[in-house]
């Protein structure tokens, strides 16, 4: 059953390398917001963080896109250039636009958080939302599994939502941290090195619980009330 709130809604979601492949978000929250009424167009670009948005980068390891009932498309080298924000907007004239974004940004195998930078880089985003007169969330990072190839850490993911939740406004900022137990969604294995794992992506079984829990919040978020009136 759709959500009367969230139906006939457009919806802009970009982000990070979970909206890079397949089974990941782009599948997974794609999926849930459209069964809710809404059209939907997804756009990641992985290993990026969130000022890139706001210009045509060509991400370290490839991007994808998806566009509302349409398959998924993933791009790799020259082609896996993005469209920055405006055009977007420009192109698909969002409601709501849904950011998620905070692993790449947290700096898992540096000894602190780069604080400076990741307030940089949020406010060159949220800047460019604000201009676009959409409503906005933001979702933050899982948990994860700790000591996987990317360094992720308890402490640290705990730290940069926290930093998140205080700098991402106008956005609405969505926790992951409650969605989930430490280690509870399993991660994925590293291509051809036996026994490692990730840490920071999830097995698919991961991705549903988490793109099921974040349609959840988004359909019962104040923000929908705000976009109706």
């Amino acid at each position: 059953m759709s959500s009367l709130l969230l139906a006939g809604l457009t919806v802009l979601v970009i982000g990070d390398s979970h909206l890079a492949s397949d089974g990941y978000l782009i599948s997974t929250l794609h999926d849930g917001l459209m069964q809710q009424g809404a059209k939907v167009y997804t756009y990641g670009a992985c290993g990026t963080p969130s000022g890139a948005w706001m210009k045509s980068i060509q991400p370290p390891c490839g991007s994808a896109f998806r566009l509302d009932n349409g398959p998924l498309r993933v791009r790799a080298g020259v082609a896996g250039f993005t469209k920055p924000l405006p055009d977007l907007v420009n192109l698909h004239h969002p409601d709501l636009i849904v950011v998620v974004n905070g692993d790449t940004m947290a700096s898992y195998k540096a000894a602190s958080l780069p604080k400076s930078w990741v307030r940089d880089e949020v406010k060159t985003l949220t800047d460019g939302i604000k201009a676009s007169g959409a409503s906005c969330i933001w979702v933050g990072p899982a948990w994860g599994t700790e000591g996987g190839d990317n360094g992720k850490n308890y402490a640290r993911v705990k730290e940069v939502s926290d930093f998140l939740a205080d700098n991402v406004s106008p956005c609405i900022y969505v926790s992951s941290l409650a969605m989930s137990k430490p280690g509870e969604w399993a991660p994925i294995p590293v291509p051809n090195k036996p026994g490692h794992f990730d840490g920071q992506h999830f097995q698919s079984e991961g991705y549903q619980a988490w793109g099921n829990a974040i349609t959840k919040v988004i359909v019962s978020s104040d923000i929908l009330q705000k976009i109706k009136h």
